[in-house]
């Protein structure tokens, strides 16, 4: 029996880990280079630094999702409410055609990237992304203070944003 409460103690840690709030990148994250719109490739860790002493909010998205596409208004509000915020996108998408012809369709405002191997790729995986959209936000200091937000939380992710004006 206690053999089976352990096991049981186990599944249940593992499970309620995957949707952890993390407050640091990993390092294999940070070190994976994604696609800049000028062909380039460039570490996530220069990304962030390029916003170092900013709020970041960060939408891991793709233009053939639906989820994405609907959520777009809400970004947009959410960018107008919050001007002070840098805004960093970086698409799922599987040909730099589609990923940059998404953002003209949508006039996505912000910087854009390109993970090099999609969702299950390594990027996606060290980002634990198993669904799009994706928001994260990073404080001024460099810390994840919200890692796992999709497009039902624009509330949370608000409410987020204010904290830390």
């Amino acid at each position: 029996m206690k053999k089976l409460i352990a096991l049981f103690l186990v599944i249940l840690s593992c499970s309620c880990n995957t949707n952890a709030q993390k407050t640091a990148f990993s390092k294999t994250a940070l070190s994976e280079t994604l696609l800049a719109p000028n062909g380039s490739q460039v570490a996530f860790k220069n990304i962030l630094k390029k916003h170092k002493g900013k709020t970041v909010v960060i939408e891991v998205w793709a233009s053939w999702c639906g989820d994405c596409v609907k959520a777009m208004p809400k970004v947009k509000e959410m960018q107008a409410a919050h001007t002070n915020v840098d805004y960093v996108f970086i698409s799922m998408d599987k040909t730099a055609d589609k990923w940059k012809s998404g953002i003209e369709k949508h006039a996505l405002v912000g910087d854009h990237y390109m993970a090099n191997d999609q969702m299950k790729g390594v990027f996606g995986k060290a980002m634990d992304i198993d669904w799009i959209p994706r928001y994260i936000i990073v404080d001024k200091t460099g810390k994840i203070v919200l890692y796992r937000a999709i497009e039902t939380d624009f509330d949370k992710i608000n409410e987020t944003l204010e904290s830390l004006k």
